[in-house]
C-alpha cells in the first residue's frame, strides 16, 4: 500500500536560493510506488523549483536526494532519467510534424544495421499504447492532427519509454475539456496500478481529490502539510494552500515577509 515501506524517491531538508529569493526551505517529500502524489499550492510556492530539483535542472543548495533510501547526486537531466525519474512538463515539447511513433521514441530512436528500425519501433510503440489502453487512431498519424487530451497521453507515454519509477506530471490537464481530462486521469490511476509512483502538480482540486492517495501542500516555500486525500476534505487543502491552517514555520516567515515590505 502506498505510504507503507521505504519510499522510492525522499527529499530530506532541501533547500534552494535564487539569489536573494529562498525558493525553498528544508522541503520533506516522500514519493512510493503505486500512489498518486499530488504537490499543490499557489502560484510562488515553490512547486515549478521542486520538480527542476528532482528532475535535475536545478540543483538544490541543501539537503538531499534518495532513491530507495540511498542519497543521490542529480545534477542533470540525464541524472534523473538514468536513476528512473522521468518528468512531463506542461508544454509536452511534442514535434507536430512527427507521427505518434517518432514523438515516442524522440531521442530513443531504434536502430538496427545503423539504420532506423521502423517496424520495432511501430510496434513496442503500440505495445505501450495498448498497455496503457490508450485510444489513438494510428501511431502513424501527425501529432498535430490529435486533440489536446490525445498530445497529452502521448507525451506521457513517451516519459514510459525508458521504464521509469517514478512519473512527474507538471499540470497535466490545463486548458483541456471535461471528456480530454477524464482521458489523462484515467491514465494517471493506470500508472500508479502499475506500480509506478506519481508525482502530480495541478492547481485543479477536483482533479487532486479524484485521483491522488496524499496531497503534499507547499506554501511559501515550505512544507504545509501532506494530506490523505480519503480523510480530507477540500476545503482543508485550499486552507492549507491559502494559509488559513498555517504551519508554526510557514507563520513566521509570513511575518517576516511582512516585515521587510
Amino acid at each position: 500500500m502506498a505510504g507503507e515501506g521505504q519510499p522510492v524517491l525522499a527529499l530530506r531538508g532541501v533547500s534552494k536560493r535564487f539569489g536573494a529569493v529562498q525558493a525553498l526551505t528544508d522541503i520533506e517529500l516522500e514519493v512510493y510506488a503505486g500512489e498518486v502524489l499530488a504537490l499543490v499550492g499557489d502560484n510562488g510556492a515553490g512547486k515549478s523549483t521542486l520538480v527542476k530539483a528532482i528532475a535535475g535542472v536545478n540543483q538544490p543548495d541543501e539537503g538531499v536526494i534518495e532513491w530507495h533510501g540511498r542519497p543521490v547526486a542529480v545534477h542533470r537531466p540525464q541524472d534523473a532519467q538514468h536513476l528512473g525519474i522521468a518528468t512531463v512538463y506542461q508544454d509536452l515539447a511534442l514535434c507536430d510534424n512527427l507521427d505518434v511513433v517518432g514523438n515516442l521514441f524522440l531521442g530513443r530512436e531504434l536502430k538496427r544495421f545503423g539504420v532506423l528500425d521502423e517496424v520495432a519501433m511501430e510496434q513496442r510503440s503500440r505495445t505501450l499504447l495498448d498497455t496503457l489502453s490508450i485510444k489513438i487512431p494510428s501511431v502513424r498519424i501527425p501529432i498535430a492532427s490529435l486533440s489536446g487530451g490525445q498530445r497529452q497521453v502521448v507525451a506521457i507515454a513517451r516519459s514510459l519509454i525508458g521504464s521509469p519509477k517514478v512519473v512527474v506530471l507538471d499540470e497535466p490537464t490545463a486548458a483541456l475539456g471535461v471528456e480530454q481530462t477524464a482521458q489523462v486521469l484515467d491514465l494517471v490511476e493506470r500508472l500508479s496500478g502499475q506500480g509506478l509512483g506519481v508525482i502530480l502538480i495541478s492547481h485543479n482540486m477536483a482533479d487532486v481529490m479524484a485521483v491522488a492517495d496524499r496531497i503534499a501542500v507547499l506554501r511559501l516555500g515550505r512544507n504545509n502539510g501532506v494530506f490523505d486525500r480519503r480523510s480530507t476534505n477540500q476545503e482543508q487543502i485550499i486552507s492549507a494552500i491559502t494559509g488559513a491552517t498555517d504551519n508554526a514555520v510557514t507563520r513566521r516567515q509570513a511575518r517576516g515577509t511582512e516585515g521587510t515590505r
